[in-house]
């Protein structure tokens, strides 16, 4: 069986096992839990080994306790708090950059959701804490779990071939356009959390994304993505209305774990990059876990589904317009100083 496969496997079985315990164990926002799990079965490598998956977990209490300290600050100087916050972020992201760390990711939803949750109900911290701990912890169990039932093939010495490290400047320059994708989502979730906190979680996702996007490709990456995700989402609903149980619901996720697993992997060919097809699937997990909690409180499912797509579908916009304002400015700026040298 090719590398490919395997892990096109793994991210589908790995998917499986985090539905099963994250709404077989009524964890809490499980599907939180499941989109923590997909960003671990999506890094490349091996599984994190126990060690490291401590220092992660000791990053990430450290990062909690400091988005609980951010609530009176951003509560009572929100000025303050918001340039604080968009200083950290930028930090994790050009760290996350220069280190090549894949869970940047799940480190910045981390210090964004909490803040945010602080100021709607300090109840809400400690929901959105336990499910971002219970997150990696399932997101460890799983990947270890599916890499012994799918391993890879020992590597000979010198066939490992890492990507170079992102040189400072670029870094710095990804870093300052995610913080600017991010922070006015966040300083719009202040206003109304309840609404916003699922747009959080998909803007950091389009950061992330937006980091290697070009100006003329990344509409279509960004808001191509959202609406693959979203039309991802209905079917798998469509599919769970038939017969709606835990089981369904597993088998469903894991046929779309497939789907997209073969093209991000590159199992089946595809005109986007993989980063488009991981957006899509964390995507139809954003909205598939919201849309599951409306229907279990009576909520009317598909007019807060139609707002979240359309939310996410703006942001998406947003998006793609800082990435081209910025590339612009970036490029006459270099055009200026390459006139004053001559």
């Amino acid at each position: 069986m090719a590398r490919a496969d395997k892990a096109v496997l793994r991210l589908a079985s790995g998917l499986f096992l985090a539905v099963l315990l994250a709404y077989g164990l009524a964890l809490p926002l499980p599907f939180v839990v499941c989109l923590l799990a997909v960003m671990m079965l999506c890094k490349p490598g091996p599984p994190l080994p126990i060690l490291k998956g401590m220092v992660v977990a000791l990053l990430l209490g450290v990062l909690l306790v400091g988005g609980v300290l951010m609530v009176p600050l951003l509560q009572h100087y929100a000025l303050s708090g918001v340039m604080l916050t968009g200083a950290v972020l930028y930090a994790l992201f050009f760290f996350g950059l220069r280190s090549a760390n894949p869970l940047t990711m799940i480190l910045v939803v981390s210090f964004t959701l909490v803040p945010v949750a602080g100021v709607a109900e300090q109840a809400l911290v400690t929901v959105i804490s336990v499910a971002l701990v219970a997150g990696v912890l399932v997101g460890v169990v799983v990947n270890g779990v599916s890499h012994a039932f799918f391993p890879d093939p020992p590597e000979l010495p010198g066939m490992a071939v890492k990507p170079p490290p992102i040189e400072r400047e670029a870094a710095s320059w990804i870093a300052l356009r995610a913080t600017l994708i991010v922070l006015p989502v966040f300083v719009l979730a202040l206003s109304n959390p309840s609404f916003y906190l699922a747009a959080i979680m998909k803007t950091v996702a389009l950061a992330q994304q937006a980091g290697s996007a070009r100006a003329r490709s990344a509409g279509r990456e960004l808001v191509g993505s959202t609406l693959m995700g979203a039309w991802m989402a209905m079917l798998v609903w469509f599919g769970l209305s038939l017969w709606p149980n835990l089981w369904m619901l597993m088998l469903w996720i894991t046929g779309a774990a497939l789907w997209s697993g073969a093209r991000i992997f590159g199992v089946k060919a595809s005109t986007f990059r993989p980063s488009f097809w991981s957006n899509a699937l964390m995507t139809m997990l954003i909205l598939l876990g919201p849309a599951i909690e409306d229907s279990a409180n009576g909520s009317d499912v598909l007019a807060a589904s139609a707002s979240r797509v359309l939310l996410f579908v703006g942001v998406s916009l947003y998006a793609w317009a800082t990435v081209w304002v910025l590339e612009r400015w970036r490029a006459s700026r270099s055009q200026a100083l390459f006139f004053d040298r001559s």
